[in-house]
């Protein structure tokens, strides 16, 4: 059964289309061929994102998302921790717009529960190509 909700955790409320992002979740899950399931999707700051890196990762480093996993066989299920300050900077750093920024982002954690990974120069290169894909297609 799909749920997708959003929420925020130590930050104000983040403006944008939520009805538009479910639909794009969607369809990229769908396009996979995957099941939309159970998916949160929770902002917070730098030091918010901080802690849930330490604590679950062992990991002491800021980054602008993380995702956990709880995909069973195809339905897509997962809590994705996303860093609005990240998200700021980068869209600063790149030179896109803070909206563009925060789709990629979002759709780069969908992707992780898919099943694309990004450890290696040509799973980066995948990974992106996807971005880029449902960004421009979503």
């Amino acid at each position: 059964m799909e749920n997708i909700e959003f929420h925020h955790e130590d930050i104000s409320e983040i403006a944008f289309n939520k009805k538009d992002i479910k639909e794009k979740i969607s369809n990229l899950i769908r396009t996979e061929n995957k099941i939309p399931g159970d998916i949160n999707i929770i902002f917070c700051s730098d030091q918010y994102i901080l802690e849930v890196n330490k604590k679950y990762l062992n990991h002491d480093y800021y980054t602008d998302i993380i995702t956990f996993d709880y995909v069973e066989g195809n339905t897509i299920s997962g809590d994705l921790f996303i860093s609005k300050d990240r998200i700021s900077e980068n869209a600063n750093t790149f030179a896109v717009d803070f909206f563009e920024e925060l789709k990629r982002v979002i759709f780069h954690g969908i992707l992780h529960l898919v099943g694309y990974g990004d450890k290696t120069p040509n799973e980066k290169i995948v990974m992106t190509e996807k971005e880029n894909f449902y960004l421009k297609n979503g």
